[in-house]
């Protein structure tokens, strides 16, 4: 094998519209963009599994139903590239069940039997014998079809959809957010396997909506993000995302309408880990400055969400003034 350990994946700029076929030299190829954990899997020439994700952590451990699939579907001296992700009952991806999984320590078997994963595989970087990075994408493609072939449908182990059709690309990109996906992938056809290195296109289906501004990191006077809230049917304002970094303009602009709170504020004074963005558990509780919870900001935000909040940044557009805070949607709703 020419590839015996980790391989940091290829990756993917963002963009805010989907481009016509022509964008790309020999024309676009659209897949859903997964919302997931991306691994890696080898297969060594003895048929033994790794799992490795894309900051070169292994992933045997947490998702061990997902190594014996891509065992008994993989032959000797394969290394493809893909997603692990969790379809929930509603048939919506369930990126929250991921999570259990990764910090699940002994209790990661019972779950590989309780909520098994799947590993949505879209490209190929060896296989017979053959490196594929340097092939075009097209050429790895249909090397991937026939390398899954006769895979059954009860695997877990399941080929990426992929169209060259821009106008059913856009028909997908407003259908998948309903099962949680977040949007679409654009790769060139003619495009290498570039290990580490940015040349594919991630497009995210992206929704306005409005929310409560409760807080700030940085000053009230020099805001650097904003902390945005939502009421729940009980009347409890909780926190449901963080704002993208605000530009100087922006920060001057809203400042100037904040004011700063007291003790009587719904959230306390520093944000436990997970409450603001990110797994909880992966970082230091976030400290903020409370405000008075009258603002209401129109942000454009994605499909991921968990545990009642939007996991990703989302992005501040401008305040509502004509709006007051028991206008705002209660909870995820966009309506």
């Amino acid at each position: 094998m020419r590839i015996g350990g980790p391989v940091v994946p290829m990756a993917a700029t963002a963009i805010d519209h989907i481009p016509d076929e022509s964008a790309c030299p020999g024309g676009c190829r659209y897949e859903p963009k997964w919302d997931g954990f991306r691994a890696l899997a080898i297969v060594n020439e003895d048929g033994g599994v790794r799992l490795w994700s894309r900051r070169l952590k292994p992933f045997n451990d947490a998702f061990p139903e997902v190594v014996l699939a891509v065992f008994d579907v993989l032959p000797p001296g394969t290394v493809v590239d893909g997603e692990i992700v969790r379809w929930g009952r509603d048939g919506r991806l369930d990126f929250a069940a991921l999570q259990r999984r990764h910090v699940a320590g002994r209790r990661r078997r019972d779950l590989a039997l309780a909520e098994p994963c799947h590993y949505v595989v879209f490209d190929v970087l060896e296989a017979g014998g053959t490196d594929y990075r340097p092939r075009p994408l097209a050429e790895r493609r249909e090397a991937l079809e026939r390398l899954l072939a006769d895979v059954p449908d009860a695997s877990l182990v399941v080929l990426c959809p992929q169209m060259r059709d821009a106008g059913e690309a856009r028909l997908w990109f407003e259908i998948l957010p309903a099962q949680g996906i977040e949007g679409l992938v654009v790769k060139a056809a003619t495009g290498r396997y570039r290990e580490g290195k940015r040349g594919w296109w991630k497009v995210k289906h992206r929704t306005t909506t409005e929310a409560v501004i409760g807080g700030v990191t940085g000053s009230i006077d020099a805001p650097q993000t904003l902390i945005l809230g939502r009421y729940e049917q009980s009347g409890r304002l909780r926190v449901v995302a963080r704002s993208a970094p605000l530009t100087p303009a922006t920060a001057q602009a809203v400042a100037a309408l904040l004011r700063p709170a007291g003790d009587e504020h719904p959230w306390p004074a520093e944000l436990p880990a997970g409450w603001a963005g990110g797994m909880p558990g992966a970082e230091k509780p976030t400290p903020y400055v409370r405000v008075v919870p009258d603002l209401v900001a129109e942000i454009s935000v994605d499909a991921a969400t968990e545990h009642g909040r939007w996991r990703h940044s989302v992005r501040y557009l401008r305040i509502r003034a004509e709006l007051r805070p028991t206008d705002v949607p209660k909870g995820l709703d966009l309506e």
